[in-house]
């Protein structure tokens, strides 16, 4: 049977919003006190409070994924990853990469309009750290490492470049520290088998058991984020709508994919 509704999840790159739901708003308070919230735990609680007001509207997912940090709400939407701790690991991801990125600094950049495998091949031939960390679209890759050799690789490269404001190359080999303690953590949590499907956004695969999920999890830190993967994959499965639980960055890359043919729609034109 197809499964017609996808719920999306942004991931870093995306505002924080209001929490208007008490739950996630306790939860996240019992961890940082009620002072300001960490951005990646406020773009993570914006996420679930966006899809407990979907679910009140009547909006329920057959399917979900999401996008880098996404994947932690992406997995509480599915019942894999209770909200305790996927507030407490979304914190701990956080302060992670910071240090990651206070130690190894470097940055990230997107390219619109060059090829995927033009990209590739200037990678492959330039000095330093330097990956595919994002792609995005059939349009967009975004590179990631030391910041010298991202721009020699924009300059070998066609298409439009732009400098992301993030603050490290996520998704890159300097994150190794910070991946291996993230790994440590979670291999001590708790796990169940979503209760839907449940998209890899490293590789467009159905993760199906708790231990899909905690591998999944645990790649995440320092593999290229494989957005094409997961939009083709929806597409195979019959998904006919995705919606986006945050502003629409997913959403509008849909335009990118001219085989796929998907309506998208950001959960504030579903909620009105």
């Amino acid at each position: 049977m197809a499964l017609r509704l996808a719920i999306v999840f942004p991931g870093q790159g995306t505002a924080g919003g209001e929490v208007s739901d008490s739950e996630v708003r306790e939860a996240v308070e019992a961890r940082v006190g009620e002072g300001e919230v960490p951005y990646q735990l406020s773009v993570f609680a914006s996420s679930v409070d966006t899809l407990h007001r979907l679910r009140e509207s009547g909006v329920e997912p057959d399917v979900v994924a999401g996008h880098s940090l996404g994947e932690y709400a992406a997995a509480y939407a599915t019942g894999s990853l209770s909200l305790e701790d996927a507030v407490r690991l979304v914190a701990e991801r956080e302060r992670l990469m910071s240090e990651a990125s206070t130690e190894m600094p470097g940055g990230m950049m997107a390219i619109i309009g060059a090829g995927t495998h033009e990209i590739l091949e200037a990678l492959n031939t330039t000095d330093g750290t330097v990956v595919a960390a994002n792609f995005n679209s059939p349009r967009q890759t975004v590179i990631s490492g030391e910041e010298d050799a991202l721009e020699v690789v924009a300059g070998r490269v066609g298409g439009k470049k732009r400098k992301l404001d993030v603050a490290g190359a996520f998704h890159s080999p300097l994150m190794q520290g910070a991946s291996i303690q993230m790994n440590e953590l979670l291999a001590m949590v708790a796990l169940d088998d979503p209760k839907i499907p449940l998209i890899s956004g490293m590789d467009g695969a159905i993760l199906a058991k708790a231990d899909d999920v905690r591998l999944a999890l645990q790649d995440q830190m320092l593999s290229a984020v494989r957005w094409v993967a997961v939009v083709e994959r929806l597409a195979a499965l019959g998904v006919e709508e995705i919606v986006e639980a945050g502003g629409g960055t997913l959403i509008r890359m849909l335009k990118d994919f001219r085989d796929v043919e998907i309506k998208g729609r950001a959960a504030k034109e579903v909620l009105v």
